[in-house]
């Protein structure tokens, strides 16, 4: 093995390998095991979210192939229409050429081209992170089988009445010319006002303020609202008001909607441009008045004085005009939320227009029952009632969208402007026996991007043709996603699919957290703060990374602050981990349900943890690389030291199948981690130097700890696989020979189970007191001040005749790990002597030091761990802490409370015995 650990060069390598020898593939035999790629957007590259996300999910995926089970990882691509629609329309820009010149079937062509370049990039970047997903199998949502079963669903939710063509208010993007999703809304408070309006009482002198934070909305008012128990404006309601400057009059209603605190308690409502606006005027059955044309200008409904004027310079000319007339009351500075588009970045518009609806109310009962009676579990279980609240609060699902890019929808029109719903033209004519002379067109629009994506688990898998795939996999095991997309696309597929297949489309739903920068902020490019999983994994040099954060800000007052930050957050640029050094930090950051705070540092400590497997595997190899140990464990003649680390391979093999079992990446993680780490190289290994390093040891002796090196390094390289896939696979094929085992790879071995390694719990007590008698003898010469080139020479007293059994049979394993010289039994240490304990046995470093200052020291230690105690002990005595902490969090507490009250009766028993006179001998 190469003395240095070098990332690059193996993962490029082994990754090839096993995509062409088709590892990735199922393989037919086994319970089957299927995960559907949430599908990333074909818009540009793959980001930290992803990166993270497809690391959860390859960990699973991995972990089940090596457990035998028939493993399928779906992949595939979104085809995202607003988005991709907007990247290609900016590159024609560019060219100075539109969309509306190149006509729809060029303009495809166009994101078609895009799509393959696009896709290639993220498939790459895919590949580059590990992810063992099979590539055969690579779908994408306009793909033609893909497109059919959109297609059929359509036609068949049609034909069952639930989906019907209406006017409603919809999230209108008045630059794009599209009604968008929530999803695609990002509301953020920003400066304005607060008008309070005065709309006087018909037939009086008096009138009504009403407040609002869009005047120019006034001109499709239909009512002005109060609460019903609002004193002040009782007598008030059911007259009416004269609406300024339109020459119409509106009615005063009661409506509970209606908060009394919100400005004057008076509020205007306008059906036609907002949202709860609509739903008061539909239960007062009030009319709808569109005043905006579909680039947000005043329309004809408007009075002539302000038609053709946009909606902000509309607003401008209605405040001067009303003030004019001595019609406005107040106006305040406020804050307030506004929606923009998060593509085009303009305010959104409620907005009275025709679009396609898929009826929800009869999906979302089915569906909210999956969950209720347990057919499908979230994890963590509190996401079950964000998804419940969601759902018994659903409205219509407005599926039509104003672009060219995506389905388009399968409806035609006759001139007259009636619809035909069919999957193709042909089957519409003979459907409705309309022969060529009936002019057909088919609808322009297309349908929102998360229709086509709530079929994926089983439109990938071959629907509607009952394909082999589709009755082996579906239902799928688990869907691993974020929690921000719960309602857009998992309760999508739950309802489509079971409507379309009859079951459920997952068993189980992972959500994790948002991955965030290291103080918890949000990853964007206004930010400065994005890091590039695949910067992390190759290296970036500063220059090019100031290049890469920069690039595409025009204004230069945005770009010298995010420069200056780069520079002083990677002066020298960021160094190149790996892939196995990030994945590793994912799934140790992985706590359930909580946001992922990337701090780089931890990246970097985890780049050590490979080297430190690295050079393990070197000294294995370099110390035991001549024989062969293929026989069966238990027939070698084993110390306790290699009792011992078979027993904590068992352990962590446990935890590390248990967390995997409960989606705990971060324990998972933590288990192989302090194994690999703490105990076999920090111990282990090192105690196997006296058996390897000892001329006299014999043959047996020797060949027992060659055959547990070997054997524990080549079961630790499957524990740690599923996380670490490349460095594991490396080293594992150095090492397999030496073990007997033919395998083409690592990652079709079984994975370890705990029973494979012997667990003696007598054995583990029994080098647990070891270690802690040694860490005690080495926190004594540490804080003295012995020199490491210096052996010292240690005596011990009292402990029970267990303890003192064990200090004499280890004494040749204690005596080099400790760096001590002698170790005796005494029942009068020397003057001065420093002492400590392990278990009940007191230690003493002969080491000369005044007993007084050994009582200072030691008391100062006593103060600190007591106020740790007290602070502990505040927190489990408080029920908010014990009732609303992850069990996890305060199981830990509880553990820490346990150990300081050793540790505080320890010290104590320490300065009391320094504290006693010495004894006198009998002759004196």
């Amino acid at each position: 093995m190469d003395k240095t650990y070098h990332p690059a060069g193996i993962e490029l390598r082994w990754y090839e390998t096993w995509e062409q020898a088709g590892h990735f593939a199922p393989r037919g035999l086994g319970n089957p095991y299927c995960i559907m790629l949430p599908p990333p957007n074909v818009t540009g590259s793959l980001h930290m979210g992803h990166a993270f996300q497809q690391t959860l999910m390859d960990v699973l995926i991995r972990y089940h192939r090596m457990s035998g089970d028939n493993t399928l990882w779906q992949g595939g691509m979104d085809h995202a229409g607003i988005a991709t629609q907007m990247v290609v329309e900016r590159q024609l820009e560019q060219q100075g050429k539109s969309r509306l010149e190149l006509g729809r079937e060029r303009f495809e062509r166009e994101v078609w081209r895009w799509k393959v370049t696009s896709g290639d990039t993220i498939a790459r970047q895919s590949r580059r992170l590990g992810t063992s997903m099979d590539w055969s199998r690579e779908r994408f949502t306009m793909d033609d089988r893909l497109s059919e079963a959109v297609r059929e669903v359509f036609v068949r939710l049609y034909d069952e009445g639930l989906i019907y063509r209406g006017t409603r208010l919809v999230n209108w993007d008045p630059v794009l010319h599209t009604a968008i999703s929530d999803l695609e809304v990002v509301s953020e408070e920003e400066s304005g006002s607060l008008w309070q309006l005065r709309y006087p009482l018909a037939g009086g002198r008096d009138f009504l303020a009403v407040a609002t934070t869009r005047p120019e909305t006034m001109l499709g008012d239909t009512a002005v609202a109060v609460h019903p128990d609002d004193e002040r404006y009782r007598m008030h309601v059911g007259r009416d008001v004269e609406l300024p400057l339109t020459g119409r009059r509106i009615p005063v209603i009661a409506d509970a909607q209606v908060d009394p605190e919100f400005g004057t308690g008076c509020v205007k409502v306008t059906p036609g441009h907002d949202f709860n606006d609509y739903a008061i005027g539909h239960r007062h059955g009030l009319p709808l008045i569109n005043i905006f044309t579909r680039d947000a200008a005043l329309n004809e409904s408007a009075p002539a004085a302000y038609r053709g004027l946009d909606r902000f310079e509309a607003r401008k000319r209605i405040v001067a005009d009303l003030q004019a007339a001595g019609l406005i009351e107040k106006i305040e500075a406020y804050k307030l939320m506004v929606p923009r588009g998060d593509r085009s970045g303009a305010v959104i518009e409620p907005w009275l227009t025709e679009q396609w609806y898929v009826k929800i109310a009869p999906l979302a009962e089915v569906a909210i029952r999956a969950v209720e009676d347990g057919r499908i579990r979230f994890v963590p279980e509190n996401w079950a009632k964000t998804y419940f609240e969601w759902m018994r609060n659903i409205q219509d699902w407005c599926i039509s969208r104003q672009l060219w890019w995506g389905h388009r929808i399968p409806a035609w029109y006759d001139d007259a402007g009636k619809h035909y719903v069919g999957r193709d033209e042909k089957a519409v004519r003979a459907r409705h026996r309309l022969d060529a002379s009936v002019a057909l067109k088919q609808d322009e629009d297309v349908l929102d991007t998360w229709f086509s994506s709530a079929l994926w688990p089983f439109s990938t898998l071959g629907w509607p043709r009952q394909a082999p795939e589709l009755k082996t996999f579906y239902p799928t095991s688990v869907l691993v996603t974020g929690f921000d997309i719960i309602f857009f696309w998992v309760a999508r597929m739950i309802m489509m699919g079971l409507r379309f297949m009859g079951d459920v489309p997952f068993r189980e739903v992972y959500i994790h957290g948002l991955v965030r920068d290291a103080d918890g902020q949000k990853m964007s490019k206004s930010k400065g703060n994005i890091l590039d999983p695949l910067d992390l994994i190759d290296g970036i040099g500063l220059e090019a990374l100031v290049v890469k954060r920069t690039a595409g800000l025009l204004r230069q007052k945005d770009a010298t602050p995010i420069e200056k930050a780069t520079r002083r957050a990677f002066p020298n640029g960021i160094a190149a981990y790996g892939t196995d050094a990030l994945r590793f930090t994912f799934a140790a950051l992985a706590s359930p349900g909580r946001n992922i705070n990337f701090d780089v540092g931890r990246i970097g400590g985890y780049r050590n943890f490979c080297n430190k497997l690295w050079n393990a595997a070197r000294y294995v190899l370099m110390n035991c690389g001549e024989q062969r140990f293929g026989g069966v464990i238990g027939d070698e003649k084993l110390s306790e030291p290699e009792q011992w680390i078979w027993s904590r391979l068992s352990i962590a093999i446990d935890q590390t199948t248990m967390a995997v079992h409960a989606y705990r990446f971060d324990l998972a993680a933590q288990a192989i981690y302090t194994f690999t780490w703490d105990e076999y190289c920090d111990w282990y290994l090192e105690m196997s130097k006296r058996v390897l390093t000892d001329s006299g040891a014999d043959a047996a002796a020797r060949h027992g700890t060659c055959f547990t090196l070997v054997r524990v390094l080549e079961m630790l390289l499957r524990l740690a696989h599923p996380i670490m896939p490349f460095i594991t696979e490396e080293i594992w094929q150095r090492v397999k020979p030496l073990c007997g085992s033919r395998g083409d790879s690592i990652m079709l071995e079984p994975f370890p189970k705990a029973a494979d390694a012997p667990l003696e719990m007598g054995v583990v007590r029994q080098i647990e007191f070891l270690k802690s008698f040694v860490l005690e003898a080495r926190r004594l010469r540490s804080e003295m001040n012995v020199s490491p080139a210096r052996l010292s020479p240690l005596t011990y007293k009292d402990g029970t005749a267990e303890e003192r059994a064990w200090v004499e049979k280890f004494s040749g394993y204690i005596k080099p790990l400790a760096r001590l010289e002698s170790i005796q039994s005494t029942n009068m240490p020397e003057p001065g002597a420093s002492a400590g304990s392990a278990g009940s046995i007191f230690i003493f470093l002969n080491v000369s030091e005044d007993p007084a200052e050994q009582i200072k020291r030691l008391s100062r230690d006593l103060q600190a761990h007591e106020q740790e105690f007290a602070r502990v002990s505040a927190k489990l005595a408080n029920s908010k802490f014990t009732e609303r902490a992850p069990a996890d969090v305060v199981d830990k507490e509880r553990r820490r409370h346990d150990e300081l009250q050793d540790i505080i009766g320890k010290l104590k028993r320490q300065i009391d015995t320094l504290k006693r006179p010495p004894a006198k001998d009998a002759a004196g």
